[in-house]
C-alpha cells in the first residue's frame, strides 16, 4: 500500500543519429538550372489609424475619470480599515495596561 509505484519506462526507440565517415566527402546539390523570376515584395498592409472623434475623446476622458474615482475609492477605505485596526489595537493596550495596574494593586 505504502510502496511506490513507479511507471513502466519509455519503451520508444532511439533516434537514428546519420553516421558520416572521413573517407566519403559530402557533395552539395547543384543549383537548379531553371531562371528564378523576380517577384515584387508583397504589399505590406497599412496600419489602421485611430481617429478620434469629439465623442470619443469625450468617452475616454469619462472612463478614465471614472477609474480613477473607483481606485481612489479603494484606496481610501483600505485606509480607513487600517486606520480603524490601529484605534481598536491602542484601545485594548490601553484596557489591558489598566487591568494589570488594578491587579499589581491589590497584591
Amino acid at each position: 500500500m505504502f510502496t511506490p509505484k513507479y511507471p513502466t519506462p519509455d519503451t520508444a526507440p532511439a533516434p537514428a543519429v546519420p553516421q558520416t565517415t572521413a573517407s566519403a566527402p559530402v557533395v552539395p546539390a547543384a543549383p537548379a538550372s531553371a531562371p528564378v523570376a523576380q517577384m515584387a515584395p508583397a504589399p505590406v498592409p497599412a496600419k489602421p489609424t485611430i481617429q478620434l472623434t469629439p465623442g470619443s475623446t469625450l468617452a475616454l476622458a469619462a472612463g478614465g475619470g471614472a477609474v480613477a474615482l473607483v481606485v481612489g475609492a479603494v484606496l481610501v477605505s483600505m485606509l480607513l480599515a487600517v486606520a480603524i485596526t490601529a484605534v481598536s489595537v491602542a484601545l485594548v493596550a490601553v484596557v489591558l495596561k489598566s487591568l494589570l495596574k488594578d491587579l499589581n494593586n491589590q497584591r
